[in-house]
């Protein structure tokens, strides 16, 4: 039995765009409707950050500890710290040694004394803004471990031109067309909106489970210092 040996199925944003309509039973020509259909899109993406750990967006960041400097900005993309570390170095080897940090909420870090005092960090805030930081505590001296490194869930790229592809995996693009399919029902066919919802989450709950890790066993620790804000 012949096969076709590719396994690189993708979509474009105007292909997604067109099935969308088609899901919803309307043919689109005019310029508005795509620059609707390209907007809800990215409303969709941006929602998926609500949604949990999208895996193929975490990313390892190493950043050089300066002595006296507890405070550090995250790259722009980022929206979250999983987790973090401080290192004797960059990289990996049997030369480097890493020690894991505890991570904290605010009021944790408000209660905390004497913030300025230098040593070696055991924990680290997440200032959750429009770009976070990552603040250590103690202060570090950068004596011995001279970087943290840490994951962070980076956000989805917007979709820009019509000609470009998305940046999801591909155990995502069904529910991408079904989402798109969703939110353009509220404006186009109302009617068709609560099966179209259910669809979408549906797919969306079977693709979030497939981009579990897969471990001998999971586990969710759930930690709290202080009152959670």
């Amino acid at each position: 039995m012949a096969t076709s040996g590719t396994t690189t199925f993708d979509l474009n944003i105007d292909d997604i765009i067109e099935e969308a309509y088609e899901r919803c039973g309307v043919r689109t020509n005019s310029g508005h409707d795509l620059r609707s259909a390209r907007r809800s899109l990215n409303l969709l993406l941006s929602e998926w950050g609500n949604r949990g750990v999208h895996l193929w967006k975490v990313t390892l960041k190493e950043q050089q500890l300066t002595a006296g400097t507890a405070t550090y900005t995250t790259p722009a993309d980022c929206n979250d710290v999983l987790e973090a570390y401080i290192s004797t170095n960059t990289g990996i080897g049997t030369s480097i040694t890493d020690v894991a940090l505890t991570k904290i909420d605010r009021s944790a870090y408000a209660a905390l004394p004497n913030k300025g005092s230098r040593g070696q960090p055991s924990q680290y805030f997440v200032n959750r803004q429009k770009t976070p930081t990552v603040t250590l505590y103690l202060t570090p001296d950068a004596s011995t471990y001279t970087y943290v490194k840490y994951y962070y869930i980076g956000r989805i790229e917007d979709s820009g031109a019509y000609t470009n592809q998305t940046d999801i995996v591909y155990r995502f693009l069904p529910c991408m067309c079904s989402g798109l399919a969703y939110y353009l029902s509220l404006k186009k066919a109302p009617q068709l909106t609560q099966g179209l919802k259910l669809f979408y989450e549906d797919e969306l709950q079977r693709a979030l489970t497939e981009d579990g890790q897969r471990t001998s066993v999971y586990i969710s620790p759930q930690t709290f210092y202080g009152d959670g804000v």
